[in-house]
């Protein structure tokens, strides 16, 4: 074999060897991002979870606001990057507990009444006006750790955007409780932006965070940045806390 010939077996050897470590390199780094993904969300391969739609507010118990469905769109890509399967339920057919399975449950006390319960078993520290006249300034305010978050129609929106286990090895709940459909959409959208540095920070436990959506008549659901992490305040009953 002469130089020539050495030269070029070498460089096919050294190609193959380093296109095969990058390979594998690139392999192993999507599968730990997978596995944490997967360890968040607490949907491992080949599982099941629940996700929870509400009703639009004014419309009927059947229907749907758009912007609820493009929630549930921004979610399922979610599930399905996790290899996992998802059953949808309406909010008032979801009758039994958690902690079995994963679940994601989307829109407010005014249109989800397994989010009143949620907030009710899990979150005693927040509270929702609702039942208020339409102009009323504390619509749909959002009060917890002495906080009232108001909304202000197309201008300012607010979404409380929560992860929730009951125990060690329990599946979580995440919920999504908006003052709109728009907000609902905001929400699912920044979970899955910032899900890792939400694990990251969080180490997969129980977190409650406040959002705000920014002038949604002009951006939607676009702009939305983190206003106050509320955890302890939202876990701590309003009896206790006063």
């Amino acid at each position: 074999m002469n130089d020539d010939v050495r030269n070029i077996v070498l460089g096919v050897i050294a190609t193959a060897l380093s296109g095969g470590f990058g390979w594998f390199s690139r392999t192993y780094v999507w599968r730990r991002a997978l596995r944490r993904k997967q360890a968040f969300f607490g949907l491992p391969t080949g599982s099941d979870c629940l996700f929870v739609v509400n009703r639009q507010m004014g419309g009927t118990d059947s229907s749907l606001h758009r912007n609820d469905a493009f929630a549930l769109l921004e979610i399922s890509s979610l599930i399905k990057d996790c290899g996992a399967n998802v059953q949808i339920v309406t909010h008032d057919a979801a009758r039994q507990g958690f902690g079995e399975r994963s679940e994601f449950c989307v829109g407010g006390p005014t249109s989800n009444v397994r989010t009143t319960a949620h907030l009710a078993s899990m979150l005693p520290g927040v509270q929702t006006d609702i039942g208020l006249p339409s102009g009323h300034p504390d619509r749909a305010a959002i009060r917890v750790g002495g906080e009232a978050y108001r909304w202000e129609k197309g201008q300012v929106e607010y979404v409380l955007l929560a992860r929730l286990t009951t125990g060690q090895g329990s599946r979580p709940v995440f919920l999504l409780s908006g003052q709109t459909a728009n907000s609902n959409q905001a929400a699912a959208r920044y979970l899955a932006r910032h899900h890792e540095a939400l694990a990251g920070k969080y180490r997969n436990g129980s977190f409650c965070i406040m959002l705000k959506v920014i002038n949604s008549d002009a951006y939607g659901p676009d702009v939305t940045e983190l206003v106050a992490d509320v955890t302890e305040a939202a876990r701590t009953p309003v009896a206790a806390a006063a």
